[in-house]
């Protein structure tokens, strides 16, 4: 038997989506592309395809610390990734979780939408996210309507909504896929005041479970030791690239195609 050396572990805290766009399938692929190994803890189950969510079901408190602690308490994890919440509960059960582990990186990806745009819980769950959970993550992944929702400012601007966010959290990245520009600006706002900003080419279509992707790509570069600006970066011309080679796998959105990093050049 071979035995190698460890791949970094990432805690996945986020919601099963059954077409494999989204969710923690989405988290696994993506970290295992940058070389990591995804420990998938489910918070919520979902009624969804390509097209669109129908129905979710938050799972009991008691299982999802189950779940993470199990985790925890076996393997040396090294990042954390959060995804779908979905109740004030799970944002309350997951804090407890983060708070006694206050060592661990971790990159919240705000999921308030599916990709269709159907809710995947109460605009109460995101402020609830933004006063309790974002100050313990090091960055944190809205799109532009999910920053806006998080900020209440339904027609801000990137710059407004950073403004309003920082105080909650130290990193800020606010992407731009949502806008129709010819390119797409992605934006990294620090608490010190470092801006910086991305631009990639517009893709045609959308994207099932993109988000998902970018954000589990940063906390598979976290974890592997990439400082954070650089960590962004690498996520994000890895996302374009599962973007531009994305699949129709059903009758709505595309899937990005999430090989591995060696595979996507």
């Amino acid at each position: 038997m071979n035995i190698y050396s460890s791949r970094p572990v990432v805690l996945c805290l986020s919601g099963h989506d059954p077409s494999g766009g989204a969710g923690l399938q989405a988290d696994i692929e993506a970290l295992l592309a940058q070389g990591c190994h995804a420990a998938p803890a489910v918070t919520a189950l979902t009624v969804q395809d390509t097209v669109n969510v129908s129905d979710f079901r938050v799972l009991d408190r008691e299982w999802v610390l189950a779940q993470a602690n199990a985790v925890l308490n076996d393997s040396p994890v090294a990042a954390v990734k959060l995804g779908m919440l979905g109740s004030l509960e799970m944002v309350d059960t997951v804090v407890e979780l983060l708070q006694a582990h206050p060592q661990l990186p971790m990159v919240c990806d705000p999921v308030l939408r599916a990709g269709g745009g159907g809710r995947l819980g109460k605009d109460e769950v995101g402020y609830a996210m933004r006063e309790r959970l974002l100050p313990l993550a090091i960055i944190a992944t809205p799109n532009l309507p999910e920053a806006r929702i998080l900020a209440e400012l339904p027609e801000g601007s990137a710059d407004e909504c950073a403004e309003k966010l920082l105080p909650f959290v130290k990193h800020l990245l606010i992407t731009g896929g949502h806008g129709d520009e010819h390119e797409v600006h992605n934006r990294l706002y620090s608490r010190d005041g470092h801006r910086e900003t991305f631009t990639c080419q517009r893709l045609p279509g959308s994207y099932h479970g993109s988000g998902c992707t970018l954000a589990s790509a940063i906390a598979g570069r976290l974890a592997q030791g990439e400082q954070l600006a650089s960590a962004v970066k690498t996520a994000l011309d890895y996302t374009w690239r599962t973007l531009r080679d994305a699949e129709q796998l059903g009758k709505g959105q595309f899937v990005p195609r999430r090989l591995p990093l060696d595979f996507c050049s």
